[in-house]
């Protein structure tokens, strides 16, 4: 029998599991090792030795070999064997640096993986995905991706989308009776979930029947496999970028060597230093160098404690002008706290902080138990209407589940209630909280058989529901409400989350339906929380002010509730306004344009209304980082520019919309994301500079040698070690730069701009010339100075080169000029230009390497000539900028 023919006791006695109990560790183990973790087959990665392969088949190398090749038939053994090494030596740093890359991504890949909600020794605990195992029962809620074959065996208004196994995008509702048909097609097994399908509304509870490619999904695995990675827009421009400069170089190249022959310098010579110029000059790697920078920023984007699930969100936070953020978990602890509650007509205040389950409830500043009228009634109805579990590690409290619920939840602490009260009652029906909705029912059976509804939500969505109230003489009319609504606009102004909790008494013969249930309600009582905001978000509001950054909070709270918290992070200034979501709801898309620069808090707000929001302002020319959790928020922030999705307590459909998760969901996090990314672009932009510029300078010093009729002022053995000892490590080290201290002073980069923009290309032009022309200066002076020793006059020339180069990479590292930051703040980049030192000392002095590298020994004078002269493109263009002109880059 098929599983779905099951019951739920015969899928139990099958997999030897208890549904209320889970699996224990032996049991997992022992499923594990029998049917291996829970993932699909993916492509096999490529042998290391063909990625090792690769690094050689660029065109160009392939000439170079070529022409090394027929070198060393000719008997030019040493300058074959030197340019071989070279080659080789370039290509296994080209092969480590993918590598890196590769394992980043890897990393990322991993971190970004789905969680699972399971049952394990009687304990619910969330494991990743990939650890769930043939047995295991795992709880499913409304914006999770269910992670293996699941026999539903509990459904409340589950719901699931399963496009991606049928290409049926309508909701399926499920159910947890068995079906007594065989050879259903997957959409008509309705009591299943299936791997990879989407829960769209409702929640359940089910026990794992298939795992990896013994799911359905695993039948056409083929459909999962893994899509290729896209390139981001900047590799793409660097890409297109990197073509003209191919066309360029070879074109420089060419020339070079027709004027070099014109001049009469041997063919074959001219050539071999031609393709070793064009070798060294054609930036063929700059895409491959721009990867690993953007894989290196995002590592440090993960200790920072945000993911990037698309490294174009990398480029993108850069040009960040508005945060649209949420106000609950993200500016503020999300860890509610009852601190007033209204019952009886009367404010109580309820002490105590946190999830700490010490605290009394007062009145008039006299201390309550549960013998006042009704506090025991409704704290009781607090903890049954409530998905939450309260847990505790090493004596600290914390909570499974949503916040507000784990807020409920203390309150019944207090109160004397523990979680074994559950025991002594029955959920009969619930009917699921969602954004829409805004409010939770349950129908709960006692022992005495005696059935009752509890629902609690905002309060305005529940108070037009109220006929009734509870009070000190019972259950009486409501004729008046606005009591109730001055204790919720109280509340409101103290910064308080309200939730109203009614019941109404349900006979078994009554009809279960939502829109029956949900009227004619009792209203019982207001529960005020407290959800302070995070100590760190009012600095990082304000620095993101200073850095031309607009942040926007959402929240579904109360508008005075929003106002409240807006004001308490300085987040409202004083002409700043609030909008609810009625208000939005009224405005035509036109009229919110013309007012939305000006509106700081939207409250009252759902998923859809976000939508609105992101795209108003996107149509005034912001790009847009908007946050959500929600299974509802996803087309917001898939339509946003950097989507952010919560780490914690988001749903698996939002993180897979968004571009960024928060680890800690912290609007901290974003601000330092924001500054990361804007560090990384910069970073980029140092070594294109730095790389394109040193280019510029050696095509320069071999053109400028051929047109004043001078001999080559490099060998091609030489030229390809300056690419090697200058290009490699420090541009590298370049990518590990730490942020500039203006870097969150400047206004947000406009997304359209050019690589070249901000006097970028004219920077790599001047600088370019002038590293060319002090070491044809060199070159010039030495071979002048003594015109029967070539290799001398070559040796300054390579030596000045090499140090201009390495200087100059100080100079990259502002765009404010070299004296404007410490040159030892980066250690990484010290450390590579002393080892492109010492790799240039060596085939300087050591005397087995000097005929290889055509050198010699040069002495303290012409080391200061050739400094002073390597010092000049950084010293004439290195003047700091006032702060001024800071600003305005």
């Amino acid at each position: 029998m098929k599983w779905y023919q099951l019951d739920i006791e015969r899928v139990e006695q099958k997999l030897h599991v208890v549904t209320n109990k889970g699996l224990n560790d032996a049991q997992v183990r022992q499923r594990q090792k029998k049917f291996g973790y829970n993932e699909l087959d993916t492509q096999k990665k490529q042998p290391r030795w063909l990625l090792f392969l690769k690094q050689f088949q660029d065109f160009m190398v392939v000439v170079l070999l070529a022409a090394t090749l027929i070198a060393g038939m000719l008997g030019e053994y040493v300058d074959a064997i030197a340019i071989m090494v070279i080659v080789l030596v370039n290509g296994v740093i080209g092969f480590f640096q993918e590598q890196k890359a590769e394992k980043s991504m890897e990393k990322l890949k991993e971190l970004s993986a789905p969680m699972i909600h399971v049952i394990r020794n009687g304990e619910w605990k969330r494991l990743p995905s990939k650890e769930a195992v043939v047995g295991d029962v795992v709880r499913i809620n409304s914006g999770d991706r269910i992670a293996a074959d699941v026999r539903i065996v509990q459904a409340n208004y589950l719901e699931t989308e399963e496009s991606a196994l049928t290409g049926e995008s309508v909701p399926v509702p499920k159910h947890a009776t068995s079906i007594q048909r065989d050879n259903l097609a997957a959409q008509d097994q309705v009591n299943m979930g299936f791997m990879g399908t989407l829960v769209t509304k409702g929640s359940g509870t089910g026990i794992v029947v298939g795992t990896g490619m013994n799911t359905m999904m695993g039948q056409i695995a083929s459909l999962m496999a893994n899509t290729k990675k896209s390139p981001t827009p900047l590799e793409n421009k660097l890409a297109e970028l990197g073509k003209i400069l191919i066309v360029a170089v070879l074109l420089l190249t060419a020339l070079v060597v027709g004027i070099g022959v014109y001049q009469g310098h041997p063919v074959y010579n001219m050539f071999l230093a031609g393709v070793s110029l064009a070798v060294a000059a054609i930036p063929e790697g700059l895409p491959a160098i721009v990867t690993v920078a953007l894989s290196l920023g995002v590592q440090r984007m993960i200790r920072r404690k945000a993911i990037v699930r698309q490294l174009s969100a990398v480029e993108t936070l850069g040009c960040a002008s508005v945060i649209c953020s949420d106000k609950t978990g993200t500016i503020t602890e999300n860890q509610m706290t009852v601190k007033e509650i209204y019952l009886n007509g009367k404010n109580i205040h309820v002490t105590g902080e946190g999830y700490t389950t010490q605290g009394e409830f007062y009145l008039n500043n006299k201390s309550l138990n549960k013998s006042y009228p009704n506090l025991e009634t409704m704290l009781l109805y607090g903890e049954l209407c409530n998905h939450a579990s309260l847990q505790v590690k090493k004596g600290k409290y914390s909570v499974d589940g949503d916040p507000t619920d784990g807020a409920l939840l203390v309150a019944s602490r207090k109160i004397g209630f523990t979680h074994a009260i559950k025991q002594q009652f029955k959920i009969i029906k619930e009917i699921p909280f969602d954004s829409n909705r805004k409010r939770m029912s349950v129908v709960v059976e006692d022992e005495n058989h005696m059935r009752f509804l509890i629902t609690k939500g905002a309060p305005e969505i529940i108070l037009p529901r109220c006929v009734y109230a509870l009070n000190e003489e019972g259950r009486t009319r409501l004729t008046d409400k606005r009591p109730i609504e001055g204790a919720v606009k109280r509340m409101a102004e103290k910064a308080y989350r309200t939730i109203a909790i009614t019941m109404k008494p349900v006979s078994k013969e009554e009809s279960l339906d939502a829109a029956f249930l949900e009227k004619d309600l009792t209203f019982v009582g207001l529960y005020g929380m407290m959800d302070p905001p995070r100590k760190e978000v009012k600095s990082a509001i304000k620095e993101c002010m200073q850095a031309g950054i607009k942040t926007v909070m959402i929240t579904g709270d109360h508008e005075e509730t929003a106002r409240a918290i807006a004001r308490q992070i300085n987040l409202l200034p004083e002409k700043g306004l609030v909008l609810a979501g009625n208000d939005l709801n009224e405005m035509t898309r036109q009229e919110l344009d013309h007012v939305i620069d000006d509106v700081y808090v939207f409250a009252r707000v759902t998923p859809e209304h976000k939508l609105k929001i992101v795209q108003s302002l996107q149509s005034k020319g912001h790009v847009v980082a908007m946050t959500g959790d929600g299974v509802n928020d996803a087309p917001a922030i898939k339509a946003s520019d950097i989507g952010i999705s919560m780490g914690i307590s988001g749903t698996d459909v939002t993180k897979e919309a968004s571009s960024l998760i928060l680890m800690d969901d912290n609007f901290a996090t974003i601000k330092a994301a924001i500054k990361e990314g804007r560090n990384i672009y910069d970073n980029i932009r140092k070594f294109i500079r730095y790389l394109l510029a040193s280019n510029v300078g050696e095509i320069l010093v071999m053109l400028f040698a051929m047109i004043l009729a001078m001999p080559l002022p490099l060998v091609p053995v030489q030229i390809l070690w300056v690419n090697l000892v200058t290009d490699g490590l420090p541009a590298m080290a370049l990518g590990l730069d730490k942020p500039e201290a203006d870097v969150m002073e400047r206004r947000p980069r406009n997304p359209k701009e050019g690589v070249f923009a901000r006097g970028l290309g004219v920077k790599i032009i001047t600088r370019g010339i002038l590293i060319g022309i002090v070491a044809l200066i060199a070159f010039v002076v030495a071979y002048n100075d003594n015109p029967d020793n070539l290799v001398y006059g070559q040796t300054m020339a390579f030596s000045t080169l090499v140090m201009a180069q390495l200087i100059h990479v100080f100079d990259c590292r502002s765009e404010n000029g070299v004296f404007s930051r410490n040159p030892f703040e980066n250690i990484y980049l010290v450390m590579a230009v002393l080892s492109s030192l010492v790799l240039l000392l060596v085939v300087l002095y050591w005397e087995p390497l000097q005929p290889v590298f055509h050198t010699t020994a040069i002495n303290v004078w012409d080391w200061i000539f050739i400094l002073a002269l390597a010092a000049l493109p950084t010293v004439v263009f290195g003047r700091p900028m006032n702060k001024k002109q800071r600003k305005s880059k």
